[in-house]
């Protein structure tokens, strides 16, 4: 349930509202709005007196039943969106984020090649995976904390924040220890307990959507992270699985609408896992634009033929330059603009 408090509400109304909400089990969070505050109450209700008697409670305005299964990460409990900086780049705020780099860091020299090629042509945020999921156990996966190292040095070569993903909840501590986004990736995004653990941490979480899952499913894991405390959660549509061969995936542009409609949270889409096929990522990432993504996550390489995952879906530089090129027109005419780098990329580009 949703516990909203008067405009005149004072700090000892909303302490009062989470200690009686505690006293039921149920775990109070706040969402501090422009004009009032919001407390998200969650747990399993036992008592059928608690939302009465809480509405009763100094400076309660009203109290709602929720029947969505998620609560914090619905529009009920946030109507604003929700705008999350990672780095300096903003992330939700009418902008696009482009995070751009390999599937796979090879090496530390292909990494920041890529990483400065990519900043060059306006990305705002470096992605290289170090722990790569795979589909065969013999394929290429990963450097481990080596590929973390060439990330970082990426990073300090081209002023811009790094995402890269965490498979187990062991490796949490140490992949934040080198990235400014955690990245869930879809085969674990009802692995329950490592979302408990990007939960407790306080770096930003970007939680793709799994092969098969509804978008339901996909918000309540979402409300995993949140309701271990972190409030920073990226959703990103990466295509799901359907009977269509033509495509590695069917992305699915549609659920970019409806979870801004559902949600407070950004969403951003990625064409490179969506599709399959480097050709398809141009088209696919500037319907995506139009429909209201607020990022794009992409595959880059210099030598694609050469990559050691996921070569048919990356774009050389020079493609990549001429999407960025591409995305700029498109965000002039659907008054969606490309997102600013940070500072720090500026400075260093010269720009």
């Amino acid at each position: 349930m949703l516990v909203v408090m008067k405009q005149d509400a004072t700090d000892d109304d909303v302490k009062g509202v989470l200690a009686r909400l505690k006293d039921a089990n149920l775990e109070g969070h706040l969402s501090p709005g422009e004009e009032r505050v919001v407390i998200g109450a969650v747990g399993v209700i036992n008592d059928p007196d608690i939302r009465p008697a809480v509405g009763r409670m100094s400076g309660v305005e009203e109290v709602i039943a929720i029947s969505r299964p998620y609560k914090l990460t619905g529009r009920e409990f946030q109507p604003e969106d929700t705008v999350i900086d990672v780095g300096g780049v903003k992330i939700g705020d009418g902008t696009l984020t482009v995070m751009a780099g390999p599937c796979s860091i090879e090496s530390e020299e292909h990494m920041v090649a890529t990483a400065c090629a990519v900043r060059d042509a306006g990305a705002q945020i470096i992605r290289g995976g170090a722990f790569k999921p795979r589909t065969s156990p013999y394929s290429f996966r990963g450097l481990g904390e080596e590929g973390l190292q060439h990330l970082a040095t990426a990073r300090e070569a081209t002023g811009l924040p790094v995402i890269t993903e965490v498979m187990s909840e062991r490796d949490v501590e140490v992949v934040a220890r080198y990235a400014d986004v955690l990245q869930i990736g879809t085969r674990n995004m009802q692995n329950f307990t490592l979302l408990d653990e990007v939960g407790l941490t306080r770096k930003p979480v970007m939680l793709k959507r799994g092969l098969t899952a509804t978008i339901d499913e996909w918000l309540l894991a979402a409300e995993y992270v949140m309701a271990k405390g972190n409030r920073d959660v990226i959703l990103c549509e990466r295509g799901i699985r359907t009977f269509e061969t033509a495509t590695r995936n069917t992305l699915d542009l549609s659920a970019i609408p409806v979870v801004k409609r559902l949600s407070h949270l950004p969403i951003i889409s990625d064409p490179s896992h969506g599709t399959g096929h480097w050709y398809l990522v141009e088209p696919m990432a500037r319907a995506s634009m139009a429909v209201g993504a607020d990022g794009l996550m992409v595959e880059v390489h210099p030598s694609p033929d050469h990559a050691l995952s996921d070569g048919p879906q990356s774009l050389t530089f020079e493609n990549f330059a001429e999407l960025m090129e591409s995305l700029a027109k498109v965000g002039e005419a659907v008054g969606h603009p490309l997102a600013p780098q940070p500072a720090t990329a500026l400075a260093m580009a010269g720009g």
